[in-house]
């Protein structure tokens, strides 16, 4: 029988980061981003979100409910990245 591995993560834990993801972030808010460091910077943040994860931790009901919070700006943020151009333009 496989043995169960605790997990000790909790979703206000800092996510995982690189160097090279810092940086990206940093030229994104200066507006000096160029192609690759926009797209690493926003898949950054939508995966620092949690926006693809599970957020039902047993047990710990303030935990998921932290984790569904965070998540919900992954999904706001995945949302407007995905309309299409037709409600943009309805939009303005």
């Amino acid at each position: 029988m496989a043995r169960k591995t605790i997990t000790t993560h909790q979703p206000w834990h800092p996510y995982t980061w690189e160097p090279a993801d810092a940086y990206a972030l940093q030229a994104l808010a200066k507006g000096i981003a160029n192609e690759g460091q926009q797209k690493r910077a926003i898949d950054w943040i939508i995966r620092s979100a949690g926006t693809y994860d599970a957020t039902f931790y047993v047990g710990q009901h303030d935990a998921s409910d932290f984790a569904q919070g965070s998540r919900h700006v992954g999904l706001q943020i995945v949302k407007l990245l995905n309309l299409p151009a037709t409600v943009i333009e309805k939009a303005k």
